[in-house]
């Protein structure tokens, strides 16, 4: 079945150009829902197919393995494929709901958005996985300036500059690879920049370049100045997305290209703890909701990549708690989103100092806010709370200093968090009611029905989390089975393929 994977991506580009051509809104509106939600069931399939199999790849063209354009899915792909495809479709359907979808382009640039997507979590390539970036940026360019407004063409030109930048370094960095290994194949390097220098410096500037499309700290305050500048629903879709595929190829560099060198771990633990500090209080200096929840997605970031650096004893595990951690954050921060984009819908205006009284006006929207805020913070019953005593208990098995510091560093973070929402909360759902607008002006239910959705499959991951652990252990573990990966990637007789211990000087 490896030939239907180069279908994850053509099937939504070939829906893109439907799109365009069909004059009918309802019939596009149908489309752009309509392929992530068979996507979350073609992920489903993926993931049930690679758990029995392992990992599955179609060589394109079928030429051999090592020269072709390589397509690979393993259970750690197929989940990601799954997530990131029920949060395209809920962004989506908010869109529609909120007369996002009125532009004729629309549906088609997210369309070709989740085809970027697609490719990027199943190549096996790393230039083509620049490719598949910037298939997604070149769509998001357009979903952020389609309105015309000042403040989205401005955001939308720092988006433009800082995406431009990191793709080049990323290329740069690719080109560097290439250079001194002779190969980009992800299967064909594995451990190569373990040990070897100069594959060491081509894989920082890759890993530097994809950091900043995550918005880790430093290169961190470009995403909550430009993700708030777009609608809701594009918002929730670039949450869900741009930075959880970076999250993904990082994960698969670290595991693949860098074996899980532990000389690294000090790195990773300084800027993780930075942006963890950043993420949770910078927020609380911003003047509109989605700008909270701007900083509320950097702030996500370092709990997941921060295991990285804890994989010394149990990697499975340590992984799967960061993977369980990205699965929440995607559902809980989209949901927070599109609840604030239903606000901002009825009352024109997401800004704290305009809104006030909403948990008398709109009790539905306070409640869901406020599930979205205690799984962001880590309260049951919702998935957060498994989430963060996941990452916690991994963290102390390591049982040294670094390991407390920075479980000290994640309560204050949650804490910082906590304020962040509490201060939301007092601007915009308590105090007196708002007499700008008519008193029966109301949220209408339909505005908040996907973000309604995102927060009840927040509790269902916390009460079925047993089943969604085994589902991660399950991922991870074929994440970190190299040796399949590159036995399905290069085939047995791969052509052009480095011998990687000639690179490591004989290791």
């Amino acid at each position: 079945m490896d030939w239907t994977l180069p279908l994850f991506a053509a099937v939504p580009l070939f829906a893109a150009a439907v799109a365009v051509l069909l004059p009918w809104r309802r019939a596009r509106d149908i489309l752009h829902i309509g392929v992530p939600v068979a996507g979350v069931l073609a992920g489903g399939w993926l993931f049930a197919h690679t758990a029995d199999n392992g990992t599955i790849a179609h060589n394109v063209g079928l030429y051999v393995g090592g020269v072709a354009i390589p397509f690979a899915a393993d259970t750690f792909s197929a989940i990601m494929i799954i997530t990131t495809m029920i949060i395209a479709a809920t962004a989506n359907w908010f869109a529609t709901i909120s007369g996002e979808t009125v532009s004729r382009y629309y549906a088609s640039l997210t369309l070709i958005l989740i085809t970027g997507v697609n490719g990027a979590l199943l190549t096996a390539d790393l230039f083509n996985f620049f490719v598949f970036i910037e298939v997604m940026l070149l769509p998001s360019y357009g979903l952020i300036a389609m309105s015309g407004t000042w403040a989205r063409l401005a955001g939308g030109r720092t988006f433009v500059l800082v995406n431009l930048a990191a793709s080049t370094l990323l290329l740069i960095g690719v080109g560097v690879l290439y250079g001194v290994t002779g190969s980009v194949n992800i299967a064909a390097l594995q451990g190569a920049a373990a040990g070897n220098g100069p594959a060491v410096v081509a894989m920082g500037l890759v890993i530097i370049a994809i950091g900043a499309k995550a918005g880790v700290f430093p290169a961190h305050t470009w995403l909550p100045r430009t993700y708030p500048g777009t609608s809701a629903a594009v918002m929730g879709l670039f949450s869900g997305l741009h930075t959880k595929v970076a999250v993904y190829m990082l994960f698969r560099i670290y595991v693949n290209i860098f074996d899980l060198e532990d000389r690294w771990n000090w790195l990773i633990i300084a800027l993780m703890l930075v942006s963890m500090v950043i993420g949770a209080f910078a927020g609380l200096a911003e003047n509109s909701i989605r700008r909270v929840l701007g900083y509320q997605m950097i702030n996500g970031m370092p709990f997941i990549l921060v295991m990285l650096a804890f994989t010394a004893d149990d990697p499975q595990r340590a992984l799967a708690a960061g993977l369980l951690y990205t699965l929440h954050h995607m559902v809980t921060v989209a949901a927070l989103i599109l609840t604030s984009g239903a606000i901002e819908e009825t009352y024109a205006t997401g800004l704290l100092s305009q809104l006030s009284g909403l948990a008398r006006r709109d009790p539905l929207v306070a409640a869901l806010f406020a599930a979205g805020a205690f799984s962001l913070v880590g309260f049951p019953p919702f998935s957060g709370m498994w989430g963060k005593i996941l990452i916690v208990f991994e963290i102390a098995r390591a049982a040294n200093w670094w390991s407390w510091l920075v479980i000290a560093v994640i309560v204050v973070a949650s804490v910082g968090a906590l304020l962040s929402m509490l201060r939301v909360w007092r601007e915009v759902f308590w105090g007196q009611p708002m007499q700008r607008y008519p008193s029966n002006l109301r949220v209408a239910k339909h505005l908040v029905a996907p973000s309604a959705l995102l927060i009840a499959g927040s509790v269902a991951m916390f009460l079925f989390a047993g089943p969604l652990i085994d589902a991660t252990l399950t991922a991870t573990g074929g994440l970190l089975d190299t040796e399949g990966y590159a036995s399905a990637v290069l085939g047995d007789d791969p052509v052009g393929v480095p011998d990687m211990t000639d690179l490591q000087g004989g290791r």
